[in-house]
Order: C-alpha cells, then structure tokens, then sequence
C-alpha cells in the first residue's frame, strides 16, 4: 500500500516570509534603538579587541591560506588581516564571542545578538570597498546600525518562546537565520532571493549544545557564533546566485524542521518584529561572565568589601547559599571539576569564589594559574544554588526580565550576614542611564589594549558622535580600526 504523496511546491512558510518583509520592509523609527546600536558596536568591538590578547583565540584567525589578502576583502577590525566576507566574518564574530563579554538577550532561549555583527559589519565592508572601486556609492554605518537592530530583533523574538536548547540545540542556529536574514539585504538580494536564503539558513545542519555543557564544556563555545554568521554570509551570496530556496523548511511534514528538530512544535512568537529587542538588551559592562551570573557575581563583589570590614576571609565561611532563578541552576550551576576556561565561565560557583576571594573577576581569572588556588576549590563545594519561583517568574515577565540572584552567607561560628540580593545588572535596560558610562570606560579599555593615542582618539569621537558616525562610510570606519 502506497500513500499519494503531493509534489505542488507550497508557498514559503509564513516565519520565512515574516522575516524577509521585516528586513526589506520595515522602516526602525526608534532612536532609542539607534542609540543603543551605536553603544552595541562600541562594546561588541572592544570584546573583540581584548580577545585578541589570548593565544586561544588568535591562533584560529587569519586567512586560510597564510598570507593571502583579498583584493578589496573585507578588512578584519583590530588586525591586519583583509580576506574575503565569509572568513572575516568568522573571524571577526570568533573574537567577538570569545571572552563571553558581549550583549546578552534572556529567554525562553538564550543567546547574545551582537554575535550577528561579525557577518554584518564584514559583509557591509566588502560591499562598500567593492562599490567604491566600481564607482557607486559606498554603505554607510547608519545601515550597519539598521542591520543590527533587525537582526537582534529577529534573534530575540524567535528567543522569547522558542526554547532550542530544551531540544538539544545551540543558539548560535538563530544567529545564523538572523545574520544571513540582514546580510542578504546588505548584499543587494532581491524579495524571492533572500526567501531561499533564509530557507537555506533553517535547513543547515545545526550545532549541539554538547561544548557548552558538561563534562563536554569547551572552546567550541566561543567560535560557534562566529562560524554560523560566517555560514549566514555564504549561504547568502550562494542565494545571490540565483540558487534555490526550500519554502516548506520548517513546516514540511516529515522532514521538516519541526518535525526533526522542534518535536513537532511550531514556533511561537509573543510579538511582532519591531525595535523592541535592541531597546532592551542587556549589555555586559562589569564582568566577562555567562550572564546568569552577572548579579550574582555583583553581590559578591559587595559580600568581599564586607568581609574586610569584619576581618574575616573566605576561610571563615562554612555555606553560602544562592537563590536564584530556574535558568540559572540548569546552565551554570555546576559541581566537579573544570578543566578549563570555558568550563569555569560556565559555572556561578566560580564565578562566586573568585570576587569573594579576590574582589575582582576578569578574563584572566578563568586562566588555569588563578584556578589552581585551592581556595577556590575549597569555597565552590560550599556554594549551593536554590531556586526561587518568583525570580523564575520575573525572569520571564517581558514587562521585567530580572535575573535575580541573592547571596547569604554563614560562618563557621553560625553567624550569618544578611543576604545580598541584585535583581538586575547593571547593564539592564532599567539601569541603562548607569551602565552607560561604564560601558563608555570599558570601551576605552579595549581599544587601548590594541590602538595608539591618536588611533584610539579618534575612533572614540566618531563612536561618541551619533550624527557623524551614522554618515560615515563603512570601509573608511574599519579602516580607522586596523593595524
């Protein structure tokens, strides 16, 4: 017995062309949003540029073959590399994503929007080196700023009620469907040729969760954004070629994605595409942590300042407990040991012991010589997490997303102090006016790491001059940003 099987071609699926009528259609009205961009590409580039300080990291960037450069490639910011739009895009989206020190979005999934920058920003400069030695008129940053904000739009709401990680998957799959979604438009696609791009970018293989989890924890965490917005690149100039598309990728029964990947499940969206995300992403200003941990990590740095006051030290400690939100005990709340960096940043009993030890975390603080202080050890197999189902709650509330952590200490002599508790960091959009000027020194920060006075001088007046940096083409602002 057979089953008829229909070979009509159906019409694209509604997320596909809701996606498309975004990035073509959509006018961003929003300064608040532009401003935050323009914070956003401040901050996501001085990650990127204090990465290059790691071995780790450096080691997987530069061309494929050593020593070619491109031909009006796109230029790699803070390095002297010039390669085609796909790897720099990996490169640049590898050194942004490294140190886990970039803008963060907290949902039913997680992720960090500011990773699609690597294909936005590489892709805008190789159109804009290849328009101008054609004569035509380059792009400039004002449209790399509307790319970011769609494409933390796009990012964000397939986040707020579509949970990739509870099936299996990493999110770095939405950045590859939002980065390829605003890289097509960047690229001069047409309506029907960034449908088929869009469709390509849901029916690539996607990565595993297994690098960000233990005992598999590993480095991989930190270039997987940078290979799906370099994936997102290609996929999009293989659409330009006029290659097809597949308009049933998500809901094809069978062998769809909902049915191979989402266990049978649609998408859900809580709203539609707007600025909204942008407007309220979370910027990490204080510390290089997962961001679960971000308050967390604040209450212990005011718990160290307490402890000198007393005279004690973390010997003294006999418990600390942290209440805390759901989210937070199913990714970071980890026993055991950690074998290196990026199992230690994914873990808030780390994360905690060092500002109590300490009074400091850094990037440097997940290196294996600051590990080796058996105090650390010592303080992680006392710190236990529990979960709060209001924070859970509020972490969820669109009209709050906290992420709530509450630090109590006991001592050994049954004294305890009273808990320490921060709802949101300082990078939240209710701490914005706060945050910003932090993010402004950060800023400053990293690119002295990487630029001489003048250098740096003068790419922190084109950053902190909104009208100026808006106009600006986008090859002459990469250019101001390599060595």
């Amino acid at each position: 017995m057979t089953a008829a099987i229909s070979n009509v071609r159906p019409d694209p699926d509604k997320v596909l062309v809701d996606i498309v009528d975004y990035v073509t259609k959509y006018k961003v009205a929003s300064r608040d949003a532009y401003e935050t961009a323009r914070y956003c590409l401040m901050d996501t580039l001085g990650c990127g540029f204090e990465a290059l300080q790691f071995p780790a990291c450096t080691k997987l960037l530069g061309p494929i073959v050593p020593g070619t450069i491109v031909p009006n490639g796109a230029k790699v910011p803070g390095t002297s590399f010039q390669l085609d739009p796909v790897h720099a895009a990996f490169n640049l989206g590898a050194m942004i994503r490294w140190l886990d020190f970039n803008d963060t979005w907290l949902a039913a999934e997680w992720g960090h929007p500011s990773d699609n920058l690597g294909g936005i920003l590489m892709a805008a400069d190789w159109v804009s080196r290849n328009n101008v030695a054609a004569g035509k008129p380059p792009l400039e940053m004002r449209d790399v700023l509307t790319a970011m904000i769609k494409a933390h739009e796009i990012q964000g709401c397939l986040a707020l009620e579509n949970s990739f990680n509870k099936v299996g998957l990493d999110h770095v799959v939405l950045v590859k469907v939002a980065s390829t979604a605003v890289v097509s438009q960047i690229l001069g696609l047409s309506y029907d040729e960034s449908i088929n791009a869009v469709s390509l970018a849901w029916l690539d293989g996607h990565s595993l969760r297994t690098y960000r989890h233990s005992p598999n924890t590993g480095s991989r965490k930190s270039w997987a954004a940078g290979d799906a917005t370099g994936r997102a690149v290609r996929l999009a100039l293989i659409a330009r070629t006029g290659e097809m598309g597949y308009p049933s990728v998500l809901t094809a029964k069978t062998w769809g994605f909902y049915d191979v990947l989402f266990k049978g499940n649609e998408f859900k969206f809580q709203r539609s595409y707007g600025s909204y995300v942008m407007e309220h992403v979370l910027f990490k200003i204080s510390f290089p942590a997962e961001f679960h941990s971000q308050t967390a990590v604040e209450a212990a740095m005011a718990l160290h300042g307490e402890l000198k006051r007393l005279g004690r030290t973390v010997d003294d400690i006999k418990k600390i407990t942290i209440r805390t939100h759901e989210a937070c005990i199913r990714i970071i709340d980890k026993k055991g040991p950690l074998d290196n960096p990026a199992d230690r940043d994914h873990c808030i009993q780390y994360m905690v012991a060092i500002p109590l030890i300490h009074g400091r975390l850094t990037a440097e603080d997940y290196e294996d010589y600051v590990a080796a202080d058996p105090r650390v050890d010592a303080l992680r197999a006392k710190i236990t997490c529990v979960e709060d189902k209001q924070f859970t709650k509020d972490y969820h509330d669109p009209d709050k997303r906290s992420i709530a952590n509450g630090l109590t200490v006991e001592f050994n002599d049954g004294k305890k102090l009273k808990e320490v508790l921060v709802e949101y960091p300082i990078g939240h959009k209710r701490r914005r006016k706060e945050g910003m000027p932090i993010l402004v020194e950060k800023f400053k920060v990293n690119l002295a790491r990487r630029f001489p006075e003048k250098q740096r001088g003068l790419i922190l007046d084109l950053c902190m001059n909104p009208k100026k940096l808006e106009t600006t083409p986008v090859h002459e602002f990469v250019d101001m940003m390599v060595i």
